[in-house]
């Protein structure tokens, strides 16, 4: 080979070793073996997820806009209702250790209810951990806080009562009876009211804040599950399971003023929730399989999704764009568009979702 070419050919593999070789400590830009690595934390959603999982008994925490799932949280037997507290740094979770118990299964063949495991879970929203447990009487199934987040309210499903629990001190101020199998238990946002449906005594129990005394009780349709209130406190909707239908309730003088039929196939209405402005309301159908968007001033429909097996729980972005599901049997949460009313995502969580909240980061 020629002097030349070898030379060129020496001095090429010379250059390309020192390119691709250690270079000077100097100049150097390879991370100290012997420091500690940099984590730089990515830019947090705008708001968080919270679903309780039944069946697997913990909390499937997910970024909301990404859809995706940043943590599972233990909780204990039996995770349903969840709400927020104002100060939005916790959630408080309904434990409970009565078997599951379906329309139809014949109560005398259950086991006997582990009342070790009945409570509220505090859980920590920075921790994402439970911090405490709040002994709130037997069965709770859902819970609600009053506006300055001191008190609790808590349905307790096998003992027909509300259960008022000052949360300072985590004893139980006061016992109030509000019908047979309560389950679903809602304060108005003016912070007057809480209404608590009766399942078997198709009613809702209104209480007093000021007195912890129901004031009334309101006839509505077969099976009622859930009640949520519009932004001004002035109407309430009461999801009637087994009539497909809602009852509009008029907060002044606690009478239904309407009813309105929630088509589906079928239609078993149970969870519901109102969008920031008022002007919807959107029910899950449960075994329809659908959530359901009502005009709330003609009331019409306004559109319909499918989503996962027999929806429950649901709750809303806090600007109301998005709506999420927990679809209980397909262990999964959709999310739906309330603009276009489509499924946007699907989100896998745990075994059995059943309650949902949302969590503003803001």
């Amino acid at each position: 080979m020629p002097t030349r070419l070898l030379y060129l050919i020496l001095s090429f593999a010379m250059i390309a070793g020192g390119a691709c070789g250690d270079r000077p400590t100097s100049d150097s830009t390879a991370p100290d073996p012997g420091a500690e690595a940099v984590v730089t934390d990515a830019v947090p959603p705008p708001y968080r997820v919270y679903v309780t999982n039944e069946r697997s008994g913990d909390l499937t925490v997910i970024a909301g806009g990404t859809h995706e799932v940043l943590a599972t949280v233990p909780l204990g037997k039996r995770p349903r209702g969840i709400a927020v507290s104002p100060d939005r740094r916790q959630l408080f979770v309904a434990l409970s250790g009565s078997p599951p118990a379906p329309p139809g299964v014949d109560e005398t063949t259950l086991p006997p209810p582990d009342r070790a495991a009945d409570g509220i879970g505090v859980v920590d929203v920075a921790a994402q951990q439970v911090s405490t447990i709040i002994q709130a009487g037997t069965d709770p199934e859902q819970v609600a806080l009053n506006v300055d987040g001191t008190r609790l309210y808590v349905a307790n499903e096998d003992a027909g009562t509300t259960s008022v629990v000052d949360i300072e001190t985590g004893e139980i101020i006061a016992t109030v009876e509000v019908g047979d199998e309560p389950e679903g238990v809602t304060a108005s946002p003016d912070g007057r009211f809480v209404y608590v449906t009766s399942e078997q005594d198709n009613q809702v129990s209104v209480i007093d804040v000021a007195t912890n005394e129901v004031i009334e009780q309101i006839e509505v349709g077969p099976r009622p599950r859930a009640v949520a209130f519009s932004p001004d406190s002035s109407r309430a909707y009461a999801s009637s399971e087994n009539g497909g239908s809602v009852s509009i309730i008029d907060t002044t003088s606690h009478e239904v003023i309407a009813s309105v039929d929630v088509p589906g196939d079928p239609s078993r209405p149970m969870g519901v929730a109102v969008s920031p402005d008022g002007n919807l309301l959107f029910v899950s159908t449960g075994r329809g399989g659908t959530v359901v968007a009502i005009d709330t001033v003609g009331g019409g429909v306004r559109g319909a999704a499918t989503v996962g097996e027999r929806p429950w729980g649901i709750a809303l972005s806090p600007d109301g764009a998005q709506l999420y599901t927990a679809n209980g049997p397909s262990n999964d949460v959709s999310v739906v568009d309330t603009a276009t009313m489509e499924v946007v995502a699907t989100i896998p969580v745990g075994n059995r979702p059943w309650g949902v909240a949302v969590v503003d980061n803001r």
